[in-house]
Formats: C-alpha cells, sequence, structure tokens
C-alpha cells in the first residue's frame, strides 16, 4: 500500500509540475484547496439520500480531495500511511471499543 500511495503522490507531483503549478500550491493554498474540494464533495449529497447521490461525480470530488491532501502531506514530506497509522492508534486510546461500539457518541462523552 505505501508504495500505491507513493505513486500516487509522484504522478501528482508530475502532473503539478508539468503545469508549473507548485508556485500555487503553498501549505496555506492547499488547506483552502482541501476544505474548498471537500466542500464540492458535499453538494453531491446536498438534499439527496445517499443513494441519490452521483456516483462519478462523488469519484471526481474524492478524487480532488486527495490530490489537494496528499499534496499538503507531501509539502510537509509527512508519510501518508504513517500519520494515518498514528491517528488510528490515538483514536483507538480515545474510542475503546468497549465503549464506542454502536455509538455516535464524541469520545469525551463516553462514559
Amino acid at each position: 500500500m505505501e508504495s500505491e500511495i507513493t505513486e500516487i503522490i509522484d504522478r501528482i507531483r508530475k502532473f503539478r509540475d508539468e503545469r508549473d503549478w507548485q508556485q500555487f500550491h503553498d501549505p496555506k493554498n492547499l488547506a483552502i484547496s482541501l476544505s474548498v474540494e471537500s466542500a464540492e464533495l458535499l453538494q453531491t449529497f446536498l438534499w439527496k439520500n445517499a443513494s441519490e447521490a452521483n456516483l462519478e461525480k462523488v469519484k471526481e470530488e474524492l478524487a480532488d480531495v486527495f490530490y489537494s491532501a496528499f499534496l499538503l502531506a507531501d509539502t510537509y514530506q509527512l508519510d501518508v500511511k504513517q500519520i494515518i497509522l498514528d491517528k488510528l492508534e490515538k483514536n483507538a486510546a480515545k474510542y475503546p471499543v468497549e465503549k464506542a461500539r454502536g455509538s455516535n457518541r464524541k469520545w469525551d462523552d463516553l462514559k
């Protein structure tokens, strides 16, 4: 999986560099882009049941979200796999199975 993520980031970087867009892809603008693309993803579900969303549009917008997120991680030389694994470990401590299973409560409301 790590090599797949690396391959994706390499392809994104190549796409960006061929267009000389790195000048626009500073961390602030990548974070803004991530938020904007996430909002566009949300828009595909607006006023619909999840089953009514256009799957092709969902895939396009999700790809844009990944594009921005992976470039932001790459900018800071973060290992995508590792930061996800680290976050899962933190969340496992905050949301122990015996307290969180089947619950939508936030970690500090789990008693």
